[in-house]
């Protein structure tokens, strides 16, 4: 029970795993949009740093919309570097299974990224996403800047408000600005491309964020 316990609140630095130094291989290229998956991108570019729950389905999710350049899978708000999917899924990193997604602001938006990310999964959920349990698992937004950080928290309350209508839960998504971004294993990079028939434990609330869209006056 103890163990179990654990894996339900994230660790603090001191009881952190250590992890290394060493950065996990990246391909060289996306292998379904053939773009770069590290730094450096083009200048003007934007990018989002999300936790939607197992990152396999969540990253399909980013690299089919339109204007975005490329995704990538790894682990985000946590203390441990470098970790591998094994210590992440032991409780003891403190971070989520995250997905980096860089668009193209000439072609699309934060906020289409924002809507994708809010509709795409259950944000009332605390540290699970349906069957999958942990700490990985649950939702988080980390925002490059303050500035962003303040728009993301303004498309939580519009969320918020919906499902509040709906008679749904109150969102426990972790929003703050990011710290490092760690690439996982190349096995999980888009994953369910290589995998078409690969597991997806994704569900969304059924609710439509209204974050950036029009309304007539």
């Amino acid at each position: 029970m103890a163990l179990w316990s654990r894996k339900l609140e994230v660790p603090d630095a001191e009881s952190a795993l250590p992890g290394r130094s060493q950065m996990m291989p990246v391909p060289q290229a996306h292998a379904v949009l053939g773009t770069p998956m590290t730094p450096p991108f083009p200048n003007g570019f934007g990018h989002i740093v999300v936790g939607m729950g197992c990152f396999w389905g969540a990253e399909r999710i980013f690299w089919q919309l339109p204007g975005v350049y490329t995704t990538a899978v790894g682990y985000a708000g946590g203390t441990t570097p470098n970790p591998s999917y094994e210590e992440v899924c032991s409780g003891m990193t403190g971070h989520t299974e995250a997905v980096l997604a860089v668009f193209d602001p000439a072609q699309t938006s934060l906020e289409a990224l924002l809507r994708a990310f809010w509709e795409g999964h259950d944000p009332t959920q605390g540290m699970r996403q349906g069957n999958d349990i942990g700490t990985q698992y649950r939702s988080a937004i980390y925002a490059a800047d303050e500035a962003e950080l303040e728009f993301v928290i303004s498309s939580r309350d519009m969320f918020q408000a919906v499902l509040d209508d709906a008679g749904l839960g109150g969102i426990t998504t972790e929003i703050c600005l990011a710290g490092p971004f760690f690439y996982a294993e190349d096995y999980h990079q888009q994953y369910l491309h290589k995998i078409p028939w690969g597991y997806c434990g994704l569900g969304s609330t059924g609710q439509t964020c209204p974050v950036g869209v029009a309304t007539a006056d």
